[in-house]
């Protein structure tokens, strides 16, 4: 599914306006997006978490030329689905 996807249930499902269910979708990645980018974790009941996590500096290898590398500090995203995610998707599929 795709953002244009989205907008497009939305306003299938709503009857609003696509320009608006565009901005709708739109402001809330925006958010999502500050929100993690400040390091905190974003909660949706009944989906699932969001978390940041730091990932510290570890030695790697090249897998072409065998060279040893040192892979930086970064911090990454996590997902986490809900329960009732989890159990919806299981009986969608049985």
């Amino acid at each position: 599914m795709t953002k244009a996807d989205l907008v497009e249930h939305i306003h299938t499902r709503t009857s609003i306006a696509k320009k608006d269910s565009f901005d709708i979708v739109d402001s809330v990645f925006s958010i999502m997006k500050d929100t993690l980018e400040s390091g905190e974790n974003i909660k949706i009941a009944g989906f699932g978490n969001f978390e940041v996590k730091q990932k510290k500096e570890r030695k790697g290898r090249n897998p072409q030329t065998g060279e040893d590398i040192t892979i930086e500090e970064r911090r990454i995203i996590t997902f986490k689905p809900s329960m009732v995610l989890k159990q919806a998707i299981n009986e969608a599929t049985e």
